[in-house]
């Protein structure tokens, strides 16, 4: 079975294609983005502009079609924080699904905290304890804490790179008082959001997902892409402060020709940056680690934990294998969310 996962974010639209016939961990077999840039696109009254709806509905129809190519049998559509914050989402959402027949399904940002969590508890296992996820998107940034499968603490901010690039910085590369004023800020918007994670305890293992963490990583000396998945790549909080303070004196320009760092994202690497490093402060943090699952992974696997998807018994290829027998669904028994 061949499962395709369309996520529509703030910047792009992705298409991730896995097979789903061994067992309850997917095996890529196609990846595919459009850049898009939702969040740009919306007026001084918080509305998806015309332009932008037209972009999202030929983009859409575009994946769709790669999707029958890639031989999907099911294809499970999402949106996220800049199509939920459009005054005129409901309004977009109807004529996608008019014009393309995809039922784009809104997510909260609590359940995409929720659905990468579960990825990550996936990824690394029982043997992980008290798992802390970080992941920056584009518009928002999740945390999440908890032992299980499903949090205990599950918090969505708005403090996506995109979104603080486009509301904190006139200039570029941001000016010595930007990027001041916006440290200050950003300490002051997480602060309630840290003391509600340190009530569910300390995290046994600190673990980041998302580009814009990988990016980060990369650019402190974490193995590249071509060392594979399984390459123990972290981040340290010591290693962001010194690359802060060197990319934030770079224009958008300068920084796109870093290696790891993509044209269609270099404009938002130092606000990125900047929210990596201030939550890593406000949490105390000296390093975490990354991990190369997330929000897309977790909808696959509890697509295929409310189908029982098929299971061969073959092992699945991540370090979770080690720490879980075949079949074995947590502490709590099957997850009990569902994507209906």
């Amino acid at each position: 079975m061949r499962l395709g996962v369309l996520d529509v974010g703030s910047n792009t639209v992705h298409l991730l294609v896995v097979d789903a016939h061994r067992g309850a961990h997917p095996t890529p077999m196609s990846s595919e983005k459009s850049v898009l840039r939702l969040a740009e696109q919306l007026d001084g009254d918080g509305l998806l502009t015309k332009s932008g709806a037209d972009q999202l509905v030929r983009t859409v129809a575009a994946t769709k079609a790669s999707a029958a190519r890639l031989g999907c049998d099911d294809l499970m559509a999402f949106a996220t924080s800049a199509v939920r914050e459009a005054g005129n989402s409901a309004e977009v959402l109807d004529r996608v699904r008019t014009e393309t027949g995809v039922d784009l399904k809104v997510l909260s940002g609590e359940d995409e905290a929720r659905y990468t969590f579960l990825a990550v508890r996936r990824w690394y296992g029982w043997s992980a304890g008290r798992l802390l996820c970080l992941d920056i998107g584009g518009g928002s940034l999740e945390l999440a804490v908890g032992v299980d499968e499903e949090p205990e603490e599950a918090c969505s901010v708005p403090l996506g790179a995109g979104r603080v690039t486009r509301t904190r910085f006139r200039h570029d590369p941001p000016s010595r008082s930007e990027v001041k004023a916006t440290v200050e800020w950003l300490d002051e918007q997480l602060a309630p959001v840290v003391k509600k994670l340190r009530r569910a305890g300390s995290p046994d293992r600190v673990v980041a997902t998302s580009k814009t963490f990988r990016t980060l990583a990369r650019l402190t000396g974490a193995a590249p892409s071509s060392a594979g998945p399984r390459a123990r790549r972290l981040l340290t909080h010591d290693g962001l402060r010194q690359l802060t303070g060197f990319i934030s004196r770079m224009s958008a320009h300068d920084l796109a020709e870093l290696e790891g760092v993509s044209a269609s994202r270099a404009h938002q690497l130092v606000a990125g940056a900047l929210v990596a490093e201030a939550t890593m402060r406000a949490l105390s943090l000296g390093e975490l680690e990354i991990c190369p699952w997330a929000l897309r992974e977790g909808v696959i696997l509890r697509r295929l934990d409310h189908t029982d998807g098929p299971d061969n018994g073959a092992e699945p290829d991540t370090p979770t294998a080690r720490t879980r027998r075949p079949g074995d669904t947590g502490r709590t028994g099957r997850h009990g969310a569902r994507w209906s």
